[in-house]
């Protein structure tokens, strides 16, 4: 080949990387580069191309949000649903009791009282004096509340308890502020509540009126619930998830029942004088627990 011919080839080959370089954005730099390459008879590479940038992953996968609500099977075809209590503040009881309460934690509650065929189920026995399969359990003591929520834990392998008297409260106002869970007119009350004026002076299948807002029938009415805590004066200070003082016999119920007057089941008013081996055919309870036990998630 002759100088003449491989100069031309050159200044070909020069020409169109100078083409090349101006469409993909070379600077003079590369141009000059690549001009020397050519001009030395290499091949030009072109530099690969930024990748786009990938967000970084977080250091853990976000927190699985707890179910709305759970059934436990019990056997023999008995089953509990229970819905989930947010965490929060409200103002616990009434008047010059009134006082701040947080509950710093979310848990569930049975949806209904317990019932006789619920109580059956773990227990064995029906002490009940009004019977029906759906109507809530009646008669037990605070003791008998007790016994059920060990089995019941036994049973599911979960820690049930009744609700400690502050989270029945909450539960029960369901961030409401009036007497009653719907507000503060007493004519409103029969279309929540099993009380004196509808009852026919007997309990009632559970469910059978409106529940509140979070999901809860009978919270007023039907039969008085146990609480886990003893009475005791409430604090002056704003608490956290309180406890009744463990030196007191008496025990808490709280709701009012199928034989009591509109005032008694309002969402503040406490029974105070129980001991928690007393039983009455208006005196029954719900269970609670935790979000955080094996199997509620």
């Amino acid at each position: 080949m002759s100088a003449r011919t491989e100069a031309v080839r050159g200044l070909i080959v020069w020409a169109a990387l100078g083409i090349l370089c101006a469409t993909l954005g070379c600077s003079g730099k590369e141009d000059a580069a690549a001009t020397k390459s050519a001009a030395q008879g290499s091949a030009a590479v072109a530099a690969p191309a930024r990748p786009e940038a990938v967000p970084a992953k977080p250091d853990s996968a976000p927190a699985t949000e707890p179910a709305k609500e759970l059934t436990l099977d019990l056997g023999g075809g008995a089953t509990m649903k229970m819905v989930l209590i947010p965490a929060g503040k409200f103002m616990m009881g009434e008047g010059n009791d009134q006082h701040e309460v947080t509950i710093s934690k979310p848990f569930y509650m049975g949806v209904m009282e317990v019932t006789q065929t619920q109580y059956e189920a773990v227990m064995g026995t029906n002490p009940s004096h009004f019977k029906g399969a759906t109507n809530p359990v009646e008669q037990v003591s605070w003791n008998d509340a007790t016994e059920f929520c060990k089995k019941l834990s036994e049973m599911t392998r979960q820690t049930f308890l009744m609700p400690t008297e502050a989270e029945w409260e909450y539960a029960c106002r369901a961030g409401s502020k009036t007497r009653f869970c719907f507000g503060d007119a007493e004519e409103g009350l029969g279309d929540y509540a099993w009380y004196r004026d509808n009852s026919g002076r007997t309990t009632h299948p559970v469910g059978q009126k409106k529940p509140n807002s979070w999901g809860l029938y009978d919270m007023h009415g039907n039969v008085w619930e146990w609480c886990a805590d003893v009475y005791g004066d409430y604090p002056k200070e704003a608490v956290t998830v309180p406890r009744g003082p463990a030196s007191v016999a008496a025990r808490v119920l709280r709701g009012g029942a199928w034989s009591n007057t509109p005032d008694y089941c309002r969402s503040a008013p406490r029974s105070d004088y129980c001991s928690p081996d007393y039983r009455l055919s208006d005196f029954g309870f719900r269970v609670v627990v935790s979000v955080s036990a094996p199997g509620t998630k």
